[in-house]
């Protein structure tokens, strides 16, 4: 009866762990549109306890209005003693009218959380003109060679209405 168990268990850890590895996108890029006043992400939904459904993209857009950022702080400890502090800054969409949230997005973890909030406010509050020029645009299917899990997952595409929305102006 152990033996059974262990082997279920097994092959579901190996099935998660593959699934996780990849199924899930190279990137889970965002996009703001100043002009449409809009945000639009990439949403990776998945069940992890269940590894033999079809997890799936679902590109969604959302009102600029609808944003709120919530910066959270994780504190834990490890085996050896040691101390772990774990923070970032999630991109909260709420009901219009209220303030219960519909869905979720990482916007950072660790490094510069509450900057890239304050930097994406004034951009779509004041303009490109208000900020320092950005770096180069990151292409999300750029994969380093030596990251094979990566570069088995699926590329980021996204449909291509809403590309074309979250590019341009109405």
């Amino acid at each position: 009866m152990v033996f059974l168990f262990c082997l279920s268990f097994g092959a579901w850890s190996i099935s998660l762990f593959w699934k996780l590895d990849v199924a899930s996108p190279r990137d889970l890029p965002l996009r703001f549109n100043r002009t449409r006043n809009r945000i639009y992400a990439y949403n990776f939904n998945y069940r992890w306890w269940n590894p033999f459904e079809r997890w799936r993209v679902e590109p969604v857009a959302y009102d600029w209005s609808q944003v709120r950022a919530e910066r959270w702080l994780k504190r834990g400890a490890t085996a050896q003693g040691g101390l772990v502090i774990k923070g970032g800054v999630v991109l909260s969409i709420v009901k219009p009218g209220t303030n219960e949230v519909i869905d979720r997005f990482p916007l950072t973890t660790m490094g510069a959380d509450a900057h890239a909030w304050a930097y994406i406010c004034t951009y779509m509050q004041q303009g490109p003109d208000a900020l320092p020029p950005p770096g180069p645009p990151k292409d999300h299917n750029d994969i380093p060679w030596y990251n094979a899990a990566l570069l088995l997952a699926p590329k980021v595409k996204w449909p291509a209405n809403m590309d074309l929305e979250s590019r341009t102006a109405p």
